[in-house]
């Protein structure tokens, strides 16, 4: 066994040595594609000290940009994308950094998964060089646009995509999972839709992105992987490293039919690339399933988000991007979740560019309200990354309503119409901060008078409510789908309305103070009308 595995150390370094193609020592090229049509032509030098992985194993290119890999039947070979250098489009216009390699025999799978034929001993990759302009990054994060049908992808094109055509200012986009809703054939075209903003764009899976007819965890991502590549990877950019994991575990015939977890070969990927990782900028986690426990259930495999956090534990600079609630919060881990780092641990869960799966009464263009069931509006976030690992968030809602003072970027203000003056003031504004945090100040004032703070309340949005209950009132169905129940919502706060201030109109301002943004307002109106018993 020795001395085998002493001739194979062997071959390989003559491999690298003189650049044959031997059989025990498969590998390839990364090359500067110096005209862009992917294929290394006379005088495209190799790239040297390129990381390669199959997903388990990482390996550098040579001098020459040359590297040896070991190479399965099934397995997605990938580059992490260098900073200073891009990824050339494909022709489905993602990145091609990946390369799929085929299965030894047909999966069988409803949706196709992997498709069967020879293993390619020789994998090359292009890669161009980019601007190296030190400025910040902009980032587009997306979540769980999981159409359903064909005209579930229209409202992603019209509600979420179609607006940023032409407006783009960012230099990468990320998709948080839920790519669509268990109909796998329609990959081909939501990534048609995403690409028309033509910003290189990454994935990764959701619960709803598995070939849920494979027999185990190892096959539930075969059609995902075939169209999208590899389900964990590394990218990085002079501003930001990014990491995106598969953190979905199928289970058939258990239920729930999956849980959030790691497979091994993903911690050996994680343990042989992030040593090499800078600690001075931001390292940007992406997943599906959130890291935290959601509603008192076992939804994450406790070992592996420990394990996870022991590999993070030393990077200074981290930012947790998950997605999968269909609603939106801050969640800073400490050690009640096994994160012992030296600060607290920021997870940004993403609300969903469908909103409440595309539920609700159609506005006039025809696209359903969509509002998610912590009264978030759907939407998109963006991040910007700065130097030395700082960021800033923003949520992005999908549509604003022309003059609603009460419906901003930033919030949504609920309060009654009327009440009767000298009432007892059990009546208040609410306003629903979709980026609000614990720690956020949110104050209010009526008719410009003094600035009082409001008291954040765990409770369903009013305004959501109001929504279930024209539902129910109806005699006849106001959408396709109804708008979701209102649930507590993690950023909603409440003010009490004075009803002593005088008969008529009056005035009520609110302001946050955005983490990111600064200060933002709304503003609504009431009135105080006198009454007899």
């Amino acid at each position: 066994m020795m001395e085998s595995a002493m001739r194979r150390i062997v071959a390989g370094m003559l491999w690298l040595a003189c650049g044959c193609a031997l059989a025990q020592a498969p590998g390839g090229v990364v090359f500067e594609d110096g005209n862009g049509n992917g294929l290394r032509d006379d005088g495209e030098a190799g790239i040297a000290g390129v990381a390669v992985s199959n997903g388990r194993d990482v390996v550098r290119t040579d001098a020459g940009g040359r590297y040896v890999l070991p190479m399965a039947p099934g397995q997605t070979i990938f580059v992490v994308k260098p900073a200073g250098w891009r990824a050339p489009a494909g022709a489905d216009g993602l990145p091609a950094f990946w390369r799929q390699q085929p299965l030894a025999q047909a999966s069988g799978l409803r949706y196709g998964g992997i498709p069967a034929g020879e293993l390619q001993p020789q994998v090359d990759f292009a890669l161009q060089k980019a601007d190296a302009a030190d400025t910040d990054l902009d980032v587009l994060v997306f979540a769980d646009p999981q159409p359903k049908s064909r005209t579930d992808i229209g409202y992603y094109r019209r509600d979420i995509v179609e607006p940023l055509v032409g407006h783009v200012r960012a230099a990468l986009g990320l998709s948080l999972g839920d790519i669509v809703d268990d109909d796998l054939s329609l990959y081909p075209e939501v990534n048609a839709v995403t690409t028309s903003l033509r910003v290189p764009w990454l994935h990764v899976a959701g619960n709803h992105d598995q070939d849920t007819d494979a027999r185990d965890d190892a096959d539930a991502l075969q059609t995902y992987r075939r169209n999208f590549g590899p389900d964990t990877f590394a990218w990085e950019e002079a501003r930001a490293t990014f990491v995106m994991l598969d953190d979905v575990i199928h289970r058939p015939g258990q239920k729930p039919a999956y849980i959030g977890g790691f497979r091994d070969d993903q911690f050996a990927f994680l343990e042989a690339w992030l040593p090499s990782v800078p600690k001075d900028r931001l390292l940007v986690v992406g997943m599906h399933m959130p890291l935290f426990e959601q509603g008192g259930r076992d939804t994450f495999r406790d070992v592996d988000r420990e394990r996870l956090f022991g590999l993070l534990r030393e990077f200074p600079h981290v930012l947790v991007l998950s997605a999968h609630n269909h609603t939106q919060q801050h969640w800073f881990h400490d050690a009640s979740t096994g994160w012992h780092g030296a600060e607290p641990l920021h997870e940004y869960n993403v609300g969903a560019n469908c909103g409440a799966f595309w539920s609700g009464v159609k506005d006039d263009a025809g696209i359903p309200d969509s509002t998610m069931a912590d009264g978030t509006p759907n939407g998109y976030a963006t991040l910007q990354v700065r130097a030395g690992g700082g960021y800033a968030l923003a949520w992005h809602p999908a549509r604003l309503r022309d003059g609603d003072l009460a419906f901003t970027g930033a919030m949504a203000l609920h309060a009654p119409k009327v009440l009767r003056a000298g009432a007892y003031p059990a009546w208040a504004v609410y306003a629903n901060v979709f980026m609000g945090r614990d720690d956020t100040r949110v104050e209010y004032r009526i008719d410009g008078g003094e600035w009082k703070p409001m008291r954040q309340t765990p409770q369903p949005d009013p305004r959501l409510q109001v929504e279930n209950v024209r539902d129910d009132l109806a005699d006849a169905l106001r959408g396709y789908d109804r708008s979701p129940e209102a649930e507590p919502s993690a950023h909603l706060w409440r003010g009490a309305l004075p009803t002593d201030i005088g008969v008529g109109e009056h005035v009520v301002e609110v302001r946050a103070f955005d983490a990111w943004q600064g200060e933002q307002r709304a503003s609504t109106r009431y009135r105080l009308l006198e009454a007899q018993p």
